[in-house]
């Protein structure tokens, strides 16, 4: 993986990384993900947390696929349903 640089930053790596996180798990908006920070007691802009979004987001989004394995020709399937003879059957 290659190491994410977070020099000049004004907070902690795991604010920003937390706030990014916010943003792309939950597809939240900036502007929810600053109301979060704030509950928790960082008071950070809008602005920021977008250039960390920007800046960070592509980083960490190409270390998880660099860690994620390549695809295999296995597939998993959870439920399944099927009509047999005009009945509904779940798998």
């Amino acid at each position: 993986m290659r190491p994410i640089s977070f020099k000049r930053h004004r907070f902690p790596p795991d604010v920003v990384r937390h706030a990014v996180w916010l943003h792309f798990r939950f597809t939240l908006s900036i502007l929810h993900v600053e109301e979060l920070l704030a509950r928790r007691g960082v008071e950070e802009s809008r602005e920021s947390v977008r250039c960390w979004v920007n800046k960070v987001g592509p980083l960490i989004a190409a270390n998880l696929r660099r860690r994620r394995g390549p695809p295999t020709g296995r597939w998993h399937l959870d439920e399944m349903a099927m009509k047999i003879a005009s009945r509904r059957m779940y798998l």
